[in-house]
C-alpha cells in the first residue's frame, strides 16, 4: 500500500478533566520532520510521542498540534495557596519598612501571581494516558488518510505506465516502417541517378545506418523500467526515493529516443513520452 505524503487528521476526546484533540496534518518533505505544539503541561510526552510517530511515518514536514480545554466545573473551582499568600504578604512588609508605605494592593492583581490560585487537576496521570491513546489515534486516522489519497495516485500511476506501453508498441510499429522506407529511398535515390548498386553493399550500408538510429534497446530498458514501477507500487513500505528514482531513468530512455528520431511522428511519439513521465514525476513527489 502506498501512500501520500499530504494528510490531515483531527480527533478529539472528553473526560472528567475537560477536552483533548489532536491535529495532524502534513506536506511533501525529503525526509520525515516532525513538529509538536502543545500546552506546558504535556511537554513531557514529546519524546515520546516522536519515537511513536517515527514508527509510523517515513517522509514529510509534519505538524501535530495538541488542545486542551479545562472541564468548566474543574476551571470555576479555585483553591489559594495561603501559604503563598502570606509569603507575599511578608516580602510587601519588608519592603513597606525599607521605602515606607506602600499603596494597597488590588486583590486581583495579587491573585495573578504565580503560585496564589491552584487549578488542580483531578488526575493528572489519566489526562497523560488519554492525550498518548489519543495520538495514536490522530496517526492512524491520519495515515489512513494518506492511504487513500496514495491509491489514487496508484491508480494515476498505473495509468500512465499502460499509456507508456501503449507508446513503446508504437514507437516500434512505426520504426520497423521508417526503417523499410529507408531502405526504398535509397534504392529510388540510386535509380534516379543511374547508379547500380550491389546488394551486399547496399544492405552493409543499411544496417550500418540504422543501428545508429535502432532505439530497440532503449525500448526495452524503457519497458522493464516499467515493471520496476508496477512492482514498487505493490509495495508496503516507502517507495518515493525508489519512483523519484525510476522516472528518472524513464526520462533518460524517452530523450534517447527523441535525439535519434529522423521521422516526425517517432519524435511525437518520444514528446508524448516525456509529458506522461513528466505527469509521473510530479505525481512521484508526493509519494511517502
Amino acid at each position: 500500500m502506498i501512500r501520500s505524503m499530504t494528510g490531515y487528521a483531527r480527533v478529539e476526546t472528553q473526560g472528567p478533566w475537560g477536552r483533548l484533540s489532536w491535529e495532524v496534518r502534513s506536506v511533501n518533505h525529503r525526509y520525515f520532520d516532525l513538529g509538536i505544539k502543545s500546552p506546558e503541561e504535556f511537554r513531557a510526552l514529546d519524546g515520546e510521542l516522536r519515537q511513536v510517530a517515527a514508527t509510523r511515518i517515513a517522509r514529510g514536514k509534519v505538524e501535530a498540534s495538541l488542545r486542551y480545554v479545562r472541564d468548566a466545573a474543574a476551571a470555576a473551582h479555585m483553591e489559594l495557596d495561603l501559604e503563598r499568600v502570606r509569603e507575599l504578604k511578608h516580602a510587601m512588609a519588608k519592603v513597606s519598612a525599607e521605602w515606607g508605605p506602600l499603596s494597597s494592593t488590588d486583590p486581583l492583581r495579587l491573585l495573578a501571581f504565580p503560585g496564589v490560585v491552584r487549578e488542580p487537576i483531578a488526575d493528572f496521570t489519566a489526562l497523560l494516558e488519554a492525550a498518548r491513546t489519543l495520538f495514536e489515534q490522530a496517526l492512524r486516522e491520519f495515515n489512513e488518510s494518506r492511504a487513500r489519497e496514495g491509491g489514487r495516485l496508484e491508480s494515476f500511476m498505473v495509468d500512465r505506465c499502460t499509456a507508456i506501453e501503449q507508446l513503446v508498441v508504437a514507437v516500434r510499429s512505426r520504426y520497423a516502417e521508417v526503417r523499410g522506407q529507408n531502405i526504398e529511398r535509397l534504392r529510388s535515390r540510386a535509380k534516379e541517378l543511374g547508379v547500380e548498386l550491389d546488394a551486399g553493399r547496399l544492405e552493409q550500408e543499411m544496417v550500418i545506418a540504422l543501428q545508429r538510429l535502432d532505439v530497440e534497446e532503449e525500448m526495452s530498458r524503457l519497458l522493464s523500467h516499467l515493471v520496476e514501477v508496477r512492482g514498487a507500487l505493490k509495495r508496503d513500505e516507502a517507495i518515493g526515493r525508489r519512483l523519484d528514482f525510476l522516472m528518472q531513468e524513464l526520462n533518460r530512455e524517452a530523450n534517447t529516443l527523441s535525439s535519434k528520431s529522423q521521422d516526425a511522428e517517432l519524435t511525437r511519439h518520444a514528446v508524448e513520452m516525456k509529458v506522461v513521465i513528466e505527469q509521473m514525476r510530479e505525481q512521484v513527489q508526493n509519494l511517502e
